[in-house]
């Protein structure tokens, strides 16, 4: 019995000893995508492009009043569908959003114009509709909290936010 009890203690030991070594593994390796189109930045679920923590996403940017794709939109968008393209199980949500000028509804509806353009154009590239989802937040999340032009440019932009991965 002592010996059947030594032989049970010894054995559990050595599993949770095997699990707590897992875990360290497990916890150091960083949650990436790793493919040859993508950068080394960290991919994490409620990730931003603004911040950086969504893979190689980027977020793009508006001009005053306008949901119009600029060149410069275009490429970033392209860049961003290649990312959506190679990593399939990927799905995000598109933040539109506007600088502090102009009512609360306007914003709002400049804000969904501008995350369904986002969307639109990714679809045309590609993208399967159903990993994107958009929402506006208006002037109600600024990036930048100036009041002159610099700070409103950074404003009127679509953040790209990881739902799944």
């Amino acid at each position: 019995m002592k010996k059947l009890f030594t032989l049970l203690f010894i054995a559990g030991s050595l599993t949770l000893t095997s699990c707590g070594g897992d875990a360290k593994k497990t916890g150091s390796d960083s949650p990436t995508v790793s493919t040859d189109t993508t950068s080394s930045s960290a991919l994490e679920i409620n990730g931003d492009s603004d911040s950086s923590k969504a893979g190689s996403l980027q977020s793009v940017y508006f001009g005053f009043n306008s949901a119009v794709l600029t060149a410069a939109t275009r490429t970033a968008l392209e860049t961003n569908a290649q990312f959506l393209k190679d990593n399939p199980s990927v799905e995000v949500q598109v933040e539109g959003h506007c600088d502090e000028r102009g009512g609360v509804q306007f914003n709002i509806a400049l804000g969904e114009k501008r995350a369904r353009t986002v969307k639109r154009y990714l679809t045309t590239m590609g993208v399967s509709a159903s990993r994107i989802q958009t929402i506006s937040y208006g002037k109600e999340r600024p990036i930048a909290f100036g009041h002159d032009d610099s700070a409103w440019s950074q404003n009127r932009r679509g953040n790209f936010v990881i739902t799944a991965k």
